[in-house]
């Protein structure tokens, strides 16, 4: 089985894609990872500032009541900016699942710092100064506070090696994920490569072929020259047979490999003879030439393609099967489809063809052949064009 050149290249560039996304998600991790160390850091500032309230100067009680409005306030902005980091910490929360508890650690410790802030402030008055009850109350919502701060810190110490372990984790298996896909497609990229080598000389060695686009091009390098020079039998515009050059290349070939099926298959470009009143008649030649040489890169020693209408094109292939017959013609179709073309005016253009395909039984002569290609040919065009049908698919809308 061949591969498509094509699907290759866009599998690698989803991959490419996906490495990019993996490596974002790294960073953002490793961030992320880093803003629960600036929390430790920013709770242990929290226990040096309860610290120096605890040792504000007795003896200056009015400069002890500034530092400690000032103090409190910055304790209290300290656990809004230790929540509103969390709640930018969408890989913690989506991993751990631990916000209620710690929103809820978060809330106690505003709770036991607006509480500290109430005692020590009564503490640090005149009157209650040199008051021990007031003194051992201070100390005690000193020692709450302190230990609240240190269970948050431990909790977030616990939180970090628990990340750590999940992003060990998911760090080996996208390892081992990249190392398979780089291998996959080194493998690919290598016949590939391997199939280029092949196209500069396709007759050096035998070599089977591993995509399908370089095996329809040493087709065609390969085949040989199955009319004469007569321009009598060649279309001018696109170089292959014309309606005599094909009778006549039938009839040298038919016999090649007669065990095989033919079939023939008439294509028209969809509205072409519409949108040619748009077209320049440069641009249209353009086209034609296109489809032409497109078709001529999927024939094979005893095929025969010729141009037998303005935007008609008729193809006669020798297959083992049927089912491999009407394969070929709709990868003619479908690389058709694929040619890009556009124009400064009109912008791009995509190219639609429609076809008639029929086996050609031997009782029957490949006008006759043509004839109902043609009229199936039309069933296609009139049910919306761009694919191709068969005679069952004309019996089915008789019906």
């Amino acid at each position: 089985m061949k591969h498509s050149i094509k699907k290759i290249f866009q599998n690698l560039s989803y991959f490419l894609m996906l490495v990019v996304i993996l490596a974002l998600l790294g960073v953002l991790a490793m961030i992320e990872h880093l803003n629960s160390y600036s929390k430790i850091e920013s709770l242990s500032n929290q226990k040096q500032i309860i610290h120096s309230l605890l040792t504000s100067p007795d003896e200056n009680l009015e400069l002890a009541l500034i530092q400690l409005k000032g103090k409190s306030t910055q304790l209290l902005n300290n656990i809004d900016k230790l929540r509103n980091q969390y709640k930018y910490s969408y890989i913690e929360r989506g991993m751990l699942l631990n916000s209620k508890e710690y929103l809820a650690d978060l809330d106690k410790l505003s709770s036991l710092t607006e509480e500290f802030s109430a005692v020590a402030l009564e503490y640090y008055t005149i009157e209650n100064s040199t008051n021990q009850e007031k003194k051992d109350l201070f100390q005690k919502a000193f020692e709450s506070l302190l230990e609240q701060i240190d269970a948050i810190i431990i909790k977030t110490i616990s939180y970090n090696q628990e990340k750590l372990k999940i992003y060990k984790n998911i760090t080996y298996l996208i390892f081992i994920i990249v190392l398979f896909a780089a291998l996959w497609f080194k493998k690919r990229l290598g016949a590939i490569y391997k199939d280029i080598e092949f196209l500069h000389n396709v007759d050096a060695k035998e070599y089977e072929v591993f995509s399908q686009e370089a095996g329809a091009i040493s087709i065609r390098m390969k085949k040989k020259p199955d009319i004469s020079e007569n321009p009598a039998m060649i279309d001018p515009l696109t170089g292959i047979c014309n309606i005599k050059g094909m009778i006549s290349s039938y009839a040298n070939k038919k016999n090649l490999k007669e065990k095989n099926y033919t079939s023939v298959t008439v294509f028209e470009i969809d509205n072409f003879s519409k949108t040619n009143r748009v077209y320049s008649q440069e641009l249209a030649q353009t086209i034609l030439k296109k489809v032409a040489f497109t078709i001529s890169l999927h024939e094979q020693s005893a095929d025969v393609i010729a141009r037998t209408d303005y935007n008609q094109f008729s193809v006669i292939l020798s297959r083992q099967s049927k089912e491999q017959s009407f394969k070929d013609i709709d990868m003619i179709r479908q690389s058709i489809s694929e040619l890009k073309l556009s124009t400064p005016e009109l912008g791009s253009i995509v190219i639609k063809l429609s076809g008639g395909f029929v086996i050609k039984p031997n009782h029957i002569s490949l006008e006759e052949a043509i004839k109902q290609a043609k009229k199936i040919l039309e069933h296609a065009k009139e049910t919306g064009g761009g694919k191709i049908s068969q005679v069952r698919d004309l019996a089915h809308s008789e019906l």
